[in-house]
């Protein structure tokens, strides 16, 4: 423990903040899982958006009060966490790290915080249940065929594997168009060319972590598919099974009645999806736009955050992803309305730039920075941080998501179309 200290310290002072993983990452990295780490999708307007919304919030700190303590600690579905970080799940996340899955797992159980772990994750849920019995959240995909099969199935699984929590995703209806994979060959099935087999000679770190870990595939979707099955197979399995598609209300509503722990949808940006999710008995949503990875044309989550609150008060948890990347990011997404945030792309900076020790790296910078806005601001905690003044000048108004009947496209209209 004490070694690992040491090397935590020593990062700290080498990365003081998460924007310098950047760089390092990005020399650690073959070209193709950079694309596929900081990509979104089209032409990344909503990417970019994502940032810019961000960065647009202000808090008003007060001063001369007692901040002697400050509580970073936050209570999501009946269960208390050191900070309101959640580890996001991010797909096929060992092409970008070899190992991601297992090292985040035990990243988030040593910080003592939340890991939501996905349906297209290269270590099974069981892996990740055996290595996080607490604070383990599982996001699943749906998958269409013979009345979602193996949609219960996985929810089957997560269940017998201890999950706290689940999560299932909403914005994935068809996949979405990734320019940069694209470019770079990175499609399901998955096959590896000349130029990618030099690239990864010449970044000998991420080489060594893949020998150690092995070929990264869709570890959790292995069962479905004939014993032995090779990774292309398992490939075309996601392929020909539209992963992630195929989820309406009323497969929430069997779904909620099958899982009987806290469950959540994500992928929510309007007010209207959010109420009707309190409604079918669900205990949270996140407001999310996929990290900018699913439609260009999306409002940046934290826009639409104050309108989505309002809608449901608090009768369920609201949660928030894209863009958080600084304890600072962290507290404007609580002041906007959220009751925690989650963070994919800094933790996967993290394992890029350092490696084993990345995960960790990230959650106790975010810890550390959000003590110090907590102390900064007069909050100290993080209900006293909804009582502080903030502007927040891009955020959509509840009057913005009306839209007139008689302004619905025509072809809303035609027989058939999106029922």
């Amino acid at each position: 423990m004490a070694g690992r200290d040491g090397r935590l310290a020593e990062w700290r002072m080498r990365y003081p903040s998460l924007a310098e993983l950047e760089g390092p990452a990005r020399r650690r990295l073959p070209y193709f899982a950079d694309d596929f780490l900081h990509g979104g999708t089209g032409d990344e307007l909503a990417l970019s958006r994502n940032i810019a919304a961000l960065r647009g919030v202000e808090v008003v700190p007060r001063y001369a009060v007692d901040i002697s303590k400050v509580d970073t600690s936050v209570e999501l579905f009946g269960r208390t966490y050191s900070a309101p970080v959640v580890i996001s799940p991010v797909g096929l996340d060992g092409s970008i790290w070899p190992g991601a899955t297992r090292i985040l797992a035990e990243a988030a159980r040593d910080a003592g915080i939340p890991y939501m772990s996905s349906t297209m994750a290269t270590a099974t849920v069981e892996t990740v249940g055996s290595i996080l019995p607490k604070g383990f959240w599982f996001q699943l995909y749906g998958f269409p065929a013979e009345e979602h099969r193996v949609t219960f199935d996985l929810v089957r699984r997560a269940e017998a594997a201890g999950a706290d929590v689940l999560a299932v995703t909403l914005d994935i209806p068809v996949p979405a168009k990734r320019v940069r994979d694209m470019r770079n060959g990175l499609t399901v099935p998955f096959r590896t060319t000349p130029k990618m087999a030099v690239a990864a000679l010449l970044h000998p770190a991420w080489l060594a972590a893949l020998a150690r870990e092995g070929m990264p595939q869709f570890a959790n979707l292995a069962a479905y598919c004939r014993p032995g099955a090779r990774k292309a197979e398992i490939d075309l399995f996601v392929r020909n099974g539209r992963a992630g598609a195929g989820i309406t209300w009323e497969v929430l509503k069997r779904i909620r009645d099958k899982w009987p722990r806290a469950m959540m949808i994500k992928g929510v940006l309007h007010p209207a999806d959010a109420e009707q999710a309190a409604s079918i008995g669900l205990d949270g949503i996140v407001v999310s736009n996929h990290g900018g990875r699913q439609f260009d044309a999306s409002p940046a989550p934290i826009d639409v955050l104050p309108a989505i609150r309002a809608a449901v008060g608090k009768r369920i948890q609201v949660l928030m992803d894209s863009g958080i990347m600084s304890g600072a990011d962290v507290m404007k997404a609580i002041a906007c309305g959220a009751d925690a945030v989650l963070v994919g792309r800094a933790f996967m900076l993290g394992l890029a730039a350092i490696g084993e020790d990345g995960g960790r790296h990230v959650a106790e910078t975010f810890k550390e920075e959000l003590r110090i806005v907590l102390a900064q601001t007069g909050a100290c905690d993080l209900a006293g941080i909804g009582r502080l003044a903030k502007r927040h000048r891009s955020a959509w108004s509840p009057e913005e998501f009306r839209v007139p009947a008689d302004a619905a496209p025509a072809v809303s209209r035609v027989k058939g179309a999106c029922q």
